[in-house]
C-alpha cells in the first residue's frame, strides 16, 4: 500500500510540533508542546537541546496517533526548524556540551564588533549576510572558547555542531547522520552560498575547524532513516529547512518576485528571486531559498527579531493578557503610545545590536488597551520598514504578499499591514505554512508529490485584505513609528 502522509517536524523558538500532511496538502493531526526559555543573564537565551529532542519525539508519537495512523503510513519526516541557533554535542555519547545558543541571544555582540571591520565585505559578498550576534558563527566560537576542553575536543573530531535540524536528524537516526542543509547552512556566518560549501575564510576569522561542521545536502533529499525504536518502524528522514525558507515553500511562492511574509515568534518578509543572488543591502538579507536536485534558488530577506513574542511578552511577564487570543484591538486608536519591541536589538533594516525595547507617547490616558493595540501595529511597522527596502534591493515590484503564521489569524494586524504597506495581503487557509513547506520537500524526495507543478495549485486563499486607509494617514502614523523607532536606537552600553 503506497505511503501518502508526510509528517513534519516544526522546531520552531519556543515550541516543538509535528503535524502530518496527506497528499492533498491538508493537516490532519498535530501535536504541539511548548518548551523551556532559560535566560542566564540580560540579553542571553538558551535552550535545553535534550529537552526539544525528547518533547519533538513525544509530539510525534501524539500526532500519529491522533491520525489513527502508523509509522508504516508514514512516508518521510521533513524538518524545519528556527535558524541560526547552535547546538554542539559529543560525538561519542550524543550529550550536549552546553544548552542551545539561540539565535535571540545577544552574548556574542562584542565579539561581532571587534570582527566587523575585517570581514564585513567579504561577508557581505559570499555569504549574503551581515556581520551580527544573530548568526551562528560567533556563537561557535563562544562556545568553543568558553566551555573548558571544547576547542581541543572540536579539533580532534570529538565534538559535533549542528543548528536545530542537525541536532533532531543526529537523534533519529540513531547518530548515524550529521548533516544539515543549504537553507540552514546559509545562515552560520560560516558558508559561502556562491560556492556551496564552508569557507575557509570565514571559518579562519571565527577560529572554527572544519571537524566540527555537518555535511551540506540538499533541502529535499533522503538523509537516512529513524531508528525502529522510536516510532516502531523506519522512516525515512527526507527534508531539512530553516523556517522562513518553509514557509516559502509552503506558500507555494516558486515563481521569481513571488513573496511571503510570516508573523510568527519572530517575523520575515521573503522574496523568491530564482536563480538570482542579489547582493544584500538597505538591512535586506541575501540566502539560500532552496536547494533540489543541487539547483540552488535564492531569496531575499528581512528578518524581524520579535513579532509575536512582543505579544508573549504582554501574556507573560506584564500579565496584561491571559492568552495570546485577548491581544485585540478594542480601542480606535493607540492615543499616541508607541511600541518598539527591540528587546533582542533591531535587525533589518537597521541592524542596530545596541537597541532595546521602548515604550513612547504614554499620558495619564494611556490604558491597557493602548498598549495592546500598539503592540500589534508594531508588528505591521516593522514589517513595512522591510517592504519599502525590498524592491529596491531585489529589484523586482512587490504585487502582493501571502501571510503565515500564528499572528496572521488576527485580523487586524492584516488589515493595518495592508493599509500601511499598500498591498494586499493573502491569507491561505493553511497558515502553518513553514510546517507544510517541509512536508512538501520531503514528500518531493520520496514520490509523494512528482514535483513542484503538481504543488503549486495548492494554494487556497482563506481571505484578501485589500489598502482602505487614505494615504496621508499611513503617512502620518508611519512617521511618529520613525520618531519611536530613533528612540530605541543605541540604547544598550557595549562592550569593550
Amino acid at each position: 500500500m503506497a505511503r501518502n502522509y508526510v509528517m513534519a517536524f516544526d522546531a520552531s523558538t519556543t515550541s516543538v510540533r509535528a503535524i502530518i500532511f496527506d497528499k492533498a496538502g491538508k493537516d490532519i493531526a498535530v501535536g504541539q508542546e511548548e518548551f523551556t526559555q532559560h535566560y542566564p543573564q540580560a540579553g542571553w537565551v538558551e535552550h535545553d537541546p535534550e529537552e526539544i529532542w525528547t518533547k519533538q519525539v513525544k509530539v510525534a508519537r501524539d500526532a500519529i496517533a491522533k491520525a489513527g495512523l502508523t509509522a508504516s503510513d508514514i512516508a518521510a519526516i521533513g524538518i524545519t526548524n528556527q535558524r541560526e541557533t547552535v547546538v554542539i554535542w559529543d560525538r561519542a555519547t550524543g550529550k550536549p556540551i552546553h544548552h542551545a545558543i539561540c539565535w535571540q541571544d545577544r552574548r556574542t555582540a562584542g565579539a561581532c564588533d571587534a570582527l566587523r571591520p575585517k570581514i564585513e565585505d567579504y561577508v557581505a559578498e559570499n555569504t549574503g549576510l551581515v556581520v551580527d550576534a544573530y548568526f551562528s558563527g560567533t556563537k561557535i566560537q563562544w562556545l568553543l572558547d568558553t566551555v573548558p576542553g571544547a576547542r581541543e575536543r572540536a579539533e580532534k573530531g570529538d565534538l559535533a555542531f549542528g543548528t536545530i535540524d542537525s541536532w533532531l536528524i543526529w537523534n533519529l537516526t540513531g547518530g548515524k547522520e550529521h548533516v544539515t542543509d543549504v537553507t540552514n547552512a546559509s545562515r552560520t556566518l560560516c558558508f559561502n552560498i556562491r560556492t556551496v560549501d564552508w569557507d575557509d575564510t570565514l571559518l579562519g576569522a571565527m577560529d572554527i575547524p572544519r571537524a566540527v561542521l555537518p555535511a551540506v545536502k540538499n533541502t529535499s533529499e533522503v538523509y537516512g532513516h529513524t531508528t525502529e525504536d522510536l516510532f516502531g518502524a523506519q522512516i525515512p528522514v527526507a527534508a531539512a529547512v530553516g523556517d522562513q525558507q518553509a514557509a516559502l515553500f509552503g506558500q507555494v511562492c516558486f515563481e521569481k518576485g513571488m513573496a511571503k511574509c510570516s508573523y510568527g515568534t519572530a517575523s520575515a518578509l521573503m522574496m523568491n528571486t530564482g536563480d538570482h543572488l542579489a547582493r544584500p543591502g538597505q538591512g535586506l538579507i541575501a540566502t539560500a531559498a532552496c536547494s533540489i536536485d543541487g539547483e540552488v534558488q535564492y531569496g531575499v530577506e528581512g528578518v524581524i527579531f520579535i513579532c509575536g513574542a512582543a505579544v508573549q511578552w504582554l501574556r507573560d511577564e506584564l500579565k496584561l493578557i491571559a492568552s495570546s487570543e485577548e491581544a485585540v484591538c478594542t480601542v480606535p486608536d493607540t492615543n499616541g503610545v508607541y511600541f518598539v519591541p527591540a528587546f533582542v536589538g533591531l535587525s533589518a533594516p537597521t541592524w542596530d545590536q545596541y537597541a532595546r525595547g521602548t515604550i513612547v507617547g504614554l499620558t495619564r490616558g494611556a490604558n491597557r488597551e493602548h498598549l495592546i493595540r500598539a503592540t500589534l501595529e508594531s508588528m505591521a511597522y516593522q514589517i513595512h520598514d522591510v517592504v519599502r527596502a525590498v524592491e529596491s534591493v531585489a529589484g523586482l515590484p512587490l504585487r502582493f504578499i501571502r501571510a503565515d503564521g500564528g499572528a496572521c489569524r488576527n485580523d487586524f494586524v492584516m488589515q493595518f499591514q495592508a493599509d500601511l504597506s499598500n498591498l494586499p495581503i493573502l491569507r491561505p487557509t493553511v497558515i502553518e505554512s513553514a510546517s507544510r513547506g517541509a512536508a512538501f520537500l520531503a514528500g518531493l524526495a520520496v514520490g509523494v508529490w512528482k514535483d513542484r507543478d503538481e504543488l503549486a495549485n495548492s494554494f487556497e486563499l482563506d481571505r484578501e485584505f485589500r489598502p482602505e486607509m487614505d494615504r496621508a494617514t499611513a503617512e502620518t502614523l508611519y512617521a511618529g513609528w520613525q520618531k519611536a523607532l530613533d528612540r530605541a536606537h543605541d540604547w544598550a552600553e557595549r562592550e569593550a
